[in-house]
């Protein structure tokens, strides 16, 4: 007796997605609730969770293929099933549900295989490819499971394969005179990345304001409470609390870089909800903290810390990424010293963090080093003026080089 696996419900407007990769092979034993595949959505990725306990059946669809909401991807057989991935061409041959042929793979596989850890295609080809151990690899991914960055670190550090070692064959790589081109199909979400960023640039009037900011009071705070402040709340104190808590005072004075355009009519929020900028492997994602304005900076950490994680794990959902009005994205973290963000449609306005870098400035007549961060401040000018976007980037300034400000409302 087998019982379908289906497409679950992904979200509001959410119809179809792509089936990313299976996390479990046929024959193998599953337990109820356990993820058995990952979903690729436009914003995230989702975990199909087996709804028996059985046998992985034969898979109905494919890895890449597009599926709709409510449609079969494979069964579950009943059963205790094999720990073994080496039942898997009985159970699958066996299985009612049609079987997506695979390529058997070269006599290398068995090394790969031979180890405990899940492998998605792409990295078992790659881990072939470059003749790495895959036992011998700390994974990164859901789980702790190997991702592909995982495989090329790790053959960075790795002697070269010998020139006896067979390596798999890949169709897409074209190879000539020592050139290579790898076509890799664009996920899901990176193509609705694409898409969004470039309808941003297409309908909104951007405009990018800058300004400096010196770091020096946020610094010596952090220095001075730090350790207390992780003693008492259990999160370190960051620069993001201080730079949220600065956009909450400042969106109170300069209310439309926190609104948005809907038509012909502006709608201005009473609260703030921040988009935060953060690298998830298949890409930028924006999970939102909600009701910035009025949280701690301990509750602010711990929100970014959190959705950190889960965008690491790929575990973020859709309704953590749901909402925001306003982002702040913080490319300093990767070295960069100035950029010009683009916002995040349907917001009006981002803000642009880079790298903290000691420059020579004038302080009462005198030239002195002090920390310095450029501040970067996008905004659509349909509904923002100049004027608006360089005084909330004045506020936000004044209040990091003071950060007695954030306590007083001023």
């Amino acid at each position: 007796m087998s019982t379908e696996v289906k497409v679950p419900v992904l979200g509001e407007s959410i119809t179809e997605a792509t089936l990313g990769q299976w996390l479990k092979k046929p024959g193998e034993a599953v337990a109820i609730d356990e993820p058995i595949a990952s979903l690729e959505t436009d914003k995230v990725a989702v975990e199909v969770p087996s709804p028996v306990a059985g046998i992985m059946g034969a898979y109905a669809v494919e890895e890449g293929a597009t599926v709709n909401v409510g449609a079969v991807i494979g069964s579950i057989d009943a059963g205790t099933g094999a720990s073994s991935p080496a039942a898997a061409p009985v159970v699958a041959a066996a299985a009612v549900a049609p079987v997506v042929a695979t390529t058997p793979a070269p006599a290398p596989a068995a090394e790969a295989e031979s180890s405990d850890l899940p492998l998605s295609p792409a990295v078992r080809r790659l881990v072939l490819e470059l003749g790495i151990d895959p036992s011998k690899i700390k994974g990164t991914g859901k789980d702790g499971r190997l991702t592909k960055e995982d495989v090329v670190a790790a053959a960075k550090g790795a002697p070269a394969p010998s020139a006896n070692t067979p390596v798999a064959a890949t169709p897409t790589t074209q190879a000539t005179g020592g050139r290579q081109e790898e076509r890799v199909k664009m996920t899901r979400l990176r193509q609705t990345i694409a898409k969004r960023l470039k309808s941003a640039q297409d309908t909104a009037a951007l405009l990018t304001t800058f300004n400096d900011v010196d770091m020096s009071a946020v610094i010596e705070a952090r220095a001075t409470y730090k350790d207390l402040f992780e003693k008492k709340h259990g999160v370190r104190l960051g620069f993001m609390g201080f730079f949220t808590k600065a956009v909450a005072l400042a969106a109170r004075d300069v209310p439309a870089v926190n609104a948005k355009i809907e038509g012909d009519e502006i709608v201005y929020h009473n609260y703030l909800d921040v988009s935060v900028a953060v690298s998830a492997p298949n890409g930028l994602v924006v999970p939102v903290v909600r009701n910035a304005d009025a949280m701690s900076f301990a509750q602010i950490e711990k929100a970014i810390g959190d959705f950190g994680a889960k965008a690491k794990a790929g575990t973020l959902t859709m309704d953590d990424m749901s909402g925001g009005t306003f982002t702040i994205s913080n490319g300093g973290v990767f070295g960069s010293l100035m950029s010009t963000p683009i916002i995040n449609p349907p917001q009006s306005a981002v803000l642009g963090l880079h790298r903290i870098e000691d420059r020579a400035v004038v302080r009462d007549g005198q030239v002195v080093v002090r920390p310095m961060m450029y501040l970067a401040l996008s905004y659509d000018h349909r509904l923002i003026d100049g004027r608006e976007a360089v005084t909330f980037l004045k506020i936000v300034k004044e209040a990091i080089e003071d950060p007695t400000r954030l306590l007083i409302d001023l």
